[in-house]
């Protein structure tokens, strides 16, 4: 198998079954469409990684965001409760267009729980970890295009800007076909990192925006990501759209710093190793990597020398050879 052919069978392993995908999207599309049907919600529309179709298998969630016409709530946006009370409109909403017992529009909804930024809605069972929920989110569109959001804990709203995100992803993937795969492997990668608490997937998918090329092939453009962010992740991590701040304030960078430089060097062989012709050392060099779901060869048995042969008996007694009278010619 080529190093090629390798990365396509990897990929499989990354990305969401299609049928699952499609069902991730039908139950977004039917929370949209519930929800613009409310005479005070002017849009509604998905966000999250699904959005950008650099989800992850397996999909346990997905976001919407629904744009609140602010005539309809004037004391909306202001700092105070006005924030708690977007959450429990929009759950309100929730429960009467889509809940299980009385929904209006569907059936779907078990139990609606505000939180800080959204409103989460389990379609199965709140104690199955495992469950899909949809993460419902108010909004107030702003006059130059951005969004004011909720935050509950601080009782403030604050400004975000995730189609900014969107849009970004898609004209990476515009410029180089493999953008949004190896986004895919990349968060899949950062599972085996040893840091402590987790490294947030959206870490990741800024970073490949950030180091991520826009030409060659996979494996050169791994290398190119891994060496660059390994350089820059000390920098900080922060939103694109430059409203929100670090992406994850508690991450542990000394850890991920180290884990990108390994993987830089190994990458370097790896692609020196193909480059030599060396396709099953390049193989297992990805496959330390990105881990034991990357298919590569066993490495070879080392040569095992023989031990010489062990006597096992007594050696047989040296007689004399007898003495003929032969004739001398």
């Amino acid at each position: 198998m080529g190093i090629d052919e390798s990365f396509d069978e990897f990929q499989k392993s990354v990305n969401e079954d299609v049928g699952q995908t499609r069902l991730a999207r039908d139950r977004r599309d039917l929370f949209k469409a519930a929800l613009k049907s409310e005479p005070d919600v002017a849009e509604a529309f998905g966000s999250g990684s699904l959005s950008r179709s650099t989800q992850l298998r397996p999909i346990h969630d997905v976001d919407i965001i629904v744009v609140h016409d602010a005539s309809h709530h004037p004391g909306w946006g202001s700092a105070g409760l006005s924030a708690e009370h977007a959450l429990d409109h929009t759950r309100g909403q929730v429960n009467r267009l889509l809940g299980k017992t009385n929904g209006t529009h569907g059936n779907e909804v078990r139990l609606a729980l505000p939180r800080n930024h959204a409103v989460k809605c389990f379609l199965d069972d709140p104690k199955d970890e495992s469950g899909f929920t949809v993460d419902v989110m108010p909004a107030l569109r702003q006059t130059d295009g951005t969004l004011l959001i909720p935050e509950k804990l601080t009782q403030t709203w604050v400004p975000a800007d995730p189609e900014h995100l969107i849009n970004l992803v898609a004209k990476r993937q515009r410029d180089w076909e493999h953008f949004r795969p190896l986004v895919r492997v990349l968060k899949q990668w950062r599972h085996d990192v040893p840091v402590t608490g987790r490294v947030k997937s959206l870490v990741m998918e800024v970073l490949a925006l950030n180091c991520m090329p826009s030409s060659g092939n996979r494996s050169n453009g791994l290398r190119t990501f891994f060496t660059a962010a390994a350089a820059r992740v000390h920098e900080g991590v922060s939103d694109p759209a430059g409203l929100c701040g670090a992406i994850q304030p508690d991450l542990d960078y000394i850890a991920l710093h180290t884990a990108l430089t390994e993987a830089a060097e190994l990458a370097d062989r790896a692609c020196a190793a193909a480059a030599a012709g060396n396709t099953d050392d390049a193989l297992r060099l990805w496959q330390e990597i990105l881990g034991d779901s990357f298919p590569a060869p066993s490495k070879p048995a080392s040569p095992i020398t023989a031990a010489p042969a062990l006597i096992t008996s007594a050696p047989a007694l040296i007689t004399p050879r007898p003495i003929k009278d032969a004739p001398q010619g």
